[in-house]
C-alpha cells in the first residue's frame, strides 16, 4: 500500500507535462490566511487576477474565473454559446482533443470528428485546410463551433490556431472559434484576441504554475452576443452573473480565494518576467530535450518540426518496448515522474514536461532519470542524450542573466 506520508532525501522529479511544479514563491502565497469573500480586501485581489489574467490571454475582453479544473472549463465555454442540438466540428489531434468531443456530446450537440486517420493523426496538428473545407460545405451554416487544441498535451504538438481563423474566415462562416489553451496559455505563444478566438479555455495547473483548481473562459464580444441566445442549460457556468458581479471584483458564489492568492502572485513572476521571455525558455528547453531524444536515436511522437511543443516532448519506444514500463523504472529507481502514453498511443510513448518552476540543471537532471532507465529497462541508445542537452544548453546560453536578472 502506498504510504501518503512517503517522502524521500530531494525534491521529487514532476516532468510531467501537468500539473506542473509550484514555485515556493506561490506556495507562500497561497498560505496566507483566507480573508472573507465579500469584505474589500478581496475585491482588490479579485480586480487584480482578472486583469492580469487579461494581460496573459493577451486580450482586452473578459476572462472568466471559475474554482474548477479545465474540464469545468471545456463545458462552460459550450453551454454558454450553443443550444441542444446544435452542430460543432471537433479536430482531433490527441487524447484531450477526443475527451472534448465526448464531453460535447454528453451535453446533447451534434459533434463531427474531423482529423487524419489512425494513430498517426496524432501526430500532426490541425489541418486548416480540412476545416476550411468541410466549412465550405455547409452553405447552410448549420455549424455553429469550430473546437480546436492548441497544444495536445497528449502528443506534444502545438497547432497553428492563426491558421484555423484564417481558414474560417476564407470559408466567410459565422462558426464560432473556440481554442484549448489548458496546457499552452502562459509556456507557449498564444494571442486571443490577435488570432481571432471566440472562446479561449486554460486551467491553472500547467504553464500557470498553480496546483489544479482554476480554470478560465477568455471570450469575444462575439461569444458573449451569442451566449444571450443560447439554450443549452447552465447555472454555475453562466457568464451573466460571472460578468456582472466580476465589474466589482466578486464572484457570484464562493471562490477559491487560496488558489487566487496564488494565481496572483504567478501573474506577478510571469508578467515581471515578460511573457515573450518566458515563451523563449520554454522553447530553449524543449530544444535541449529533443536534442536528447534525437541522441539516444528514438522518435518524437511529433512529425511536424514546426509544430513541436515548447511544453513536453513525447519519446516514442522501439517496437516491442512497453513505454509505461521503461516509466516504472525512472520512477522507483531515481524518483522521477514522467506522462504516460494515453489512447491510441498508449505503452508506445512516454512524454517529459519541461514547463513553469524549471530550470536547465532541474532538465538535464530529469534527462539522466531517463536515460539511466532506458539503460535498465534493455532499450538500446545511439548515444548519450544527456550530453546532448549539456552541449546544447552550453552552446544557447539563456536569453537573460541570474546577476542581472536582465
Amino acid at each position: 500500500m502506498l504510504q501518503l506520508d512517503f517522502h524521500p532525501t530531494g525534491r521529487h522529479f514532476l516532468q510531467i507535462p501537468g500539473p506542473s511544479p509550484v514555485p515556493d514563491r506561490v506556495l507562500r502565497a497561497m498560505s496566507l490566511p483566507t480573508i472573507d469573500h465579500r469584505g474589500p480586501e478581496f475585491a482588490v485581489l479579485g480586480r487584480k487576477v482578472l486583469s492580469d489574467m487579461q494581460k496573459i490571454f493577451k486580450t482586452r475582453h473578459p476572462v472568466v474565473i471559475y474554482p474548477a479544473s479545465g474540464t469545468g472549463a471545456w463545458e462552460a465555454a459550450l453551454v454558454n454559446v450553443l443550444s441542444p442540438g446544435d452542430k460543432v466540428i471537433m479536430f482531433e489531434t490527441g487524447h484531450f482533443a477526443s475527451l472534448w468531443n465526448k464531453l460535447a456530446g454528453r451535453l446533447g450537440l451534434q459533434t463531427e470528428l474531423l482529423g487524419l486517420p489512425g494513430a498517426e493523426g496524432w501526430r500532426q496538428g490541425v489541418q486548416a485546410d480540412m476545416i476550411e473545407q468541410r466549412l465550405r460545405a455547409d452553405a447552410g451554416h448549420q455549424i455553429r463551433a469550430v473546437c480546436v487544441v492548441h497544444n495536445e498535451t497528449s502528443t506534444g504538438v502545438t497547432s497553428d490556431i492563426h491558421a484555423v481563423r484564417q481558414a474560417i474566415d476564407r470559408a466567410g462562416h459565422p462558426a464560432l472559434l473556440m481554442v484549448d489553451t489548458i496546457s499552452g496559455l502562459a509556456a507557449a505563444d498564444y494571442r486571443h484576441d490577435a488570432w481571432g478566438v471566440d472562446v479561449s479555455i486554460s486551467g491553472s495547473q500547467k504553464g500557470l504554475m498553480l496546483p489544479p483548481g482554476i480554470c478560465f473562459n477568455a471570450l469575444s464580444p462575439k461569444a458573449i452576443e451569442a451566449s444571450k441566445t443560447a439554450k443549452l442549460p447552465r447555472s454555475f457556468w453562466a457568464w451573466d452573473e460571472m460578468l456582472e458581479m466580476n465589474k466589482t471584483g466578486y464572484f457570484p458564489y464562493t471562490p477559491n480565494t487560496n488558489l487566487l492568492y496564488g494565481l496572483s502572485e504567478s501573474c506577478d513572476m510571469l508578467l515581471g518576467e515578460g511573457l515573450d521571455q518566458v515563451f523563449a525558455r520554454h522553447q530553449r528547453w524543449a530544444a535541449g530535450a529533443r536534442a536528447a531524444v534525437q541522441a539516444w536515436g528514438l522518435e518524437i511522437q511529433c512529425a511536424d518540426s514546426a509544430l513541436y511543443s515548447p511544453i513536453l516532448t513525447g519519446v516514442m519506444m522501439p517496437e516491442g518496448v512497453d513505454a509505461d514500463a521503461v516509466r516504472r523504472v525512472i520512477y522507483e529507481r531515481f524518483d522521477c515522474s514522467l506522462g504516460t502514453g494515453l489512447g491510441k498511443v498508449k505503452g508506445r510513448m512516454f512524454r517529459i514536461g519541461h514547463l513553469g518552476d524549471c530550470n536547465d540543471l532541474t532538465l538535464i537532471a530529469a534527462l539522466a532519470g531517463c536515460e539511466m532507465g532506458l539503460k535498465l529497462s534493455g532499450v538500446k541508445l545511439a548515444g548519450s542524450g544527456v550530453q546532448a542537452a549539456m552541449a546544447y544548453f552550453a552552446e544557447h546560453p539563456a536569453p537573460y542573466s541570474l546577476a542581472t536578472g536582465k
